[in-house]
């Protein structure tokens, strides 16, 4: 016999239930696969201590439920009684293992629904959970059955039937009836009172009911802790599956206890039987004697017809009337007593039996109609809640759809469950004609039950119309989300594209290529009003999904399905683009400034040589001891010096305006270091074409303090020579210099700085750490630094590297 097979020999009292009855428990598993995550935390506890109470007689268990099975080996052990496993580690074998364990369990009767090998080898958990379920619901729950009720339902009325005397104790469900503890605590008590006070536990305290009956049943009951009490209690609807693998535990530890004392019983009644016989014959004697006194006081009482309330009651007067017969009965010579005796005591039994007929009926009804208000009691727990819930509000479409759906099903379901109320009234209108003793009592459920039905009719129709009206709003919301997701989309490209246009740098050469850029930026701002009423409807549909919303109160997730743009996008771009339309004005009117300057210098410098013809003509001039005009009072003299004065001033305005510029587009740094840079990029610029060639670039940056190698110098002319053009322009230099001494460093800079402490090493030495930097920084940087593992690392490296990146938060220290 298997291990989990044992628990099947606890049934044997009972019916055997049907596969249909079975089947209907293992479908639930399959319409939940989108478990709550607190029920699945119960499942993976609950579940998991199960498995490991059958795991320790192999002496084995498992930790994460996911996990453990994924190789099938301990699946087989679970289940034991299986051909022998593949030893292999391949995907192969584990799936090869896992099949034969569910062959094993195809073989018992049960149909696997949507489970197979892959998944559970893959490691999926809610496929992993479900065959869980399936293994204890036939090994565990499957067989329990109690006067034709087999299952759920069998352990139900187990559960009701024990914990019936015990106060605040109402068991209707495997969920919300076992929250404060009591239930479980009344069944301890009920089969072992010496482990429980019952009188001494509060309803107020469900977290110390629950853990006293976890901590009492592992301790002297042999069942595992399945469940935290804390989870149990703070979750609205414990999760069912895990309640019902918990309990059947109870079921099974206490089932056999319940066949020894029933077994006791029925020997101790044959004996009090068999002992009352014996005393009755050594009494016949002397009431022999006493017949005909007796007869006369008997006749009053075998005319007595007055019924009785209870079965009990009347089958005493039966066993009364019996033993009258079987011991009383005095002999037969006293024959004219003797035939009025026998006249009357045969009216008495016709009438006893009648009596007895009547409330076998009562009693058979009493039991069915009970039966059937529990289950219909339990199918209804929690529905109301239910249907009166608001889950729709805070729904997608999608997710309003679903539900509807799942309404659907729940009316079909409510519509099948009629014909059981009508039973159930039905019953207690016959209880009541045959004059049942405790009418009152059946007459309130009956009519509670069918106030309940009433309310959940109701309750189904308010939840459709509301279904209904959710979803055309959120027809209308989403209909609308998609209106704004092809109006944005275009918008927004347009946007994109007008930033990129307005951040374009751009190189003119002549007045009219700056006027042209000037007459095309003119036209765009032309199109700013036109754009920013599509800017205004396409925010006013957002603005209309918002305003049925606040009507109607429903949540909105604030995901369009259509588009990951949102108003907060549109409208920051809307604002980057009217802030880069000035400064495209201003980048402009100062381009325009310095092409004209430039191009008047360009005209002075052009104007030298009349400035040379001029001197040619003062020299001869000169030569010919001509030294005064009386045509102008200007001297060489004065032409040659206004000439460069006028050249000077041009330049020291087209660099004042230069300075202006790059200041406006430098962050970071001072006037007094852009005027070096300029200095030194002039230096070099030997052709005075504004631009250096490599050499020269690299003899600027040498001059500035830089110790280049080889591959450092390749990385800086890829920053400032993209496009492999071979020379460096004026602004690719400042932008270059700007980025290196910015107030505000980057983590590649860092790095770059400890490579040059390092004497170009990809480690450093704690030595060098504290040669190169302040004391409290060198140990900073020594206590946080990890150690290198390259294949260059010497003893003592020091990964800089990584320490640099965890500075600017791209990695953890």
């Amino acid at each position: 016999m298997t291990a989990v097979e044992t628990q099947m020999t606890y049934a044997n009292s009972y019916t055997i239930t049907h596969e249909e009855t079975y089947m209907t428990q293992e479908e639930d598993w399959d319409r939940d696969l989108l478990l709550d995550p607190a029920w699945e935390k119960q499942q993976r506890k609950t579940f998991t201590a199960w498995c490991n109470s059958h795991l320790r007689k192999a002496g084995t268990q498992i930790e994460n439920i996911e996990e453990d099975f994924r190789n099938g080996l301990k699946l087989m052990l679970l289940l034991e009684r299986l051909p022998k496993p593949d030893k292999g580690k391949m995907r192969f074998h584990k799936i090869a293992n896992v099949n034969k364990a569910l062959d094993f369990i195809c073989s018992k009767g049960v149909k696997l629904v949507s489970i197979g090998a892959e998944e559970i080898v893959d490691g999926n958990v809610k496929m992993t959970l479900g065959m869980i379920w399936t293994i204890i619901l036939r090994f565990a729950i499957q067989d329990i059955s109690v006067e034709e009720t087999s299952a759920k339902e069998g352990l139900l009325l187990w559960c009701q039937r024990k914990t019936a005397p015990y106060r605040n104790v109402n068991v209707q469900n495997f969920h919300i009836s076992w929250k404060d503890g009591l239930a479980l605590c009344a069944l301890i008590h009920r089969h072992r009172p010496d482990l429980i006070d019952y009188s001494k536990l509060r309803k107020d305290d469900p977290v110390g009911n629950l853990n006293t009956a976890f901590e009492v049943a592992e301790k002297f009951l042999d069942i595992p802790k399945m469940l935290d009490a804390e989870d149990i209690v703070n979750t609205p609807k414990p999760d069912e599956k895990a309640i019902m693998t918990y309990v059947s535990c109870f079921y099974h530890a206490f089932a056999g206890a319940e066949q020894a004392e029933t077994a006791a019983n029925r020997i101790c009644k044959v004996l009090a039987v068999n002992q009352e016989n014996e005393k009755l014959m050594e009494e016949y004697e002397k009431l022999a004697s006493e017949l005909l006194e007796w007869i006369r006081r008997t006749i009053p009482w075998l005319e007595n017809r007055v019924a009785e309330q209870t079965m009990r009651a009347m089958q005493q007067k039966l066993e009364d009337f019996r033993d009258y017969r079987r011991v009383h009965k005095p002999p037969r010579d006293i024959a004219n007593a003797w035939k009025g005796l026998e006249q009357v005591e045969k009216g008495y039994e016709e009438w006893l039996l009648t009596e007895i007929r009547r409330l076998e009926r009562l009693d058979h009804l009493a039991e069915k109609f009970k039966q059937k208000c529990a289950m219909h009691e339990s199918w209804t727990g929690g529905k109301e809640e239910l249907l009166s819930q608001k889950d729709y509000e805070s729904a997608s479409l999608m997710e309003i759809r679903a539900l509807m759906r799942k309404h659907e099903a729940f009316e079909s379901d409510l519509a099948a469950h009629q014909d059981r109320v009508e039973q159930i009234a039905a019953i207690a209108q016959e209880l009541n004609e045959l004059d049942y003793h405790d009418a009152a009592t059946v007459n309130a459920r009956c009519q509670g039950i069918c106030d309940q039905w009433d309310n959940l009719g109701t309750l189904t129709q308010k939840r459709r119309d509301s279904l209904e009206r959710v979803e055309k709003l959120w027809e209308t919301i989403d209909q609308l989300y998609l209106e704004f997701a092809k109006r944005a989309a275009p918008f927004n490209n347009w946007m994109d594209g007008a930033m990129e246009d307005l951040q374009d740098m751009f190189i003119v050469h002549s007045i009219e290529e700056i006027q042209s850029l000037i007459t095309a930026h003119d036209q765009f701002k032309a199109t700013l009003p036109e754009a920013d009423k599509e800017r205004m409807a396409t925010i006013g549909i957002h603005n209309e999904i918002l305003k049925i919303a606040q009507t109607y109160g429903i949540k909105l997730s604030g995901i369009n399905p259509y588009t990951n743009l949102s108003p907060q996008d549109i409208g920051t771009k809307w604002d980057t683009v009217k802030h880069l339309v000035p400064l495209r004005d201003q980048m402009l009117q100062e381009e325009e400034q310095m092409n004209s300057l430039k191009q008047y210098e360009q005209n002075i410098i052009n104007y030298k040589s009349n400035i040379d013809k001029l001197e040619g003509d003062h020299q001869l001039s000169q030569e010919s001891l001509i030294f005064d005009n009386k045509h102008t009072n200007y001297t060489m003299e004065h032409v040659r010096v206004g000439w460069e004065q006028l050249l000077t001033t041009i330049a020291r305005t087209i660099n004042e305006v230069e300075n202006q510029i790059l200041t406006r587009d430098a962050k970071g740094i001072s006037q007094e270091q852009l005027n070096e840079f300029r200095a030194s990029f002039n230096h070099f610029d030997r052709k005075r074409n504004g631009m250096m060639d490599p050499d020269d670039f690299r003899a600027c940056l040498i001059s500035m303090g830089y110790d280049l190698g080889e591959v450092e110098f390749a990385r800086i002319m890829t920053l400032v020579d993209p496009n492999n053009t071979g020379v460096v322009t004026f602004q690719a230099f400042i932008d270059f210099m700007t980025r290196e001494t910015a107030e505000t460093d980057t983590a590649e800079q860092v790095m770059a700085s400890f490579k040059i402490l390092a004497s170009d090493k990809s480690y450093i030495t704690v030595d060098e750490l504290r040669r190169e930097l302040p004391p409290d920084q060198a140990e900073y940087c020594i206590s946080r630094m990890t150690r290198y593992v390259g294949p260059d690392a010497a003893p003592g490296a020091l990964d800089y590297i990584s320490f640099s990146s965890a500075l600017y938060g791209e990695s953890d220290l």
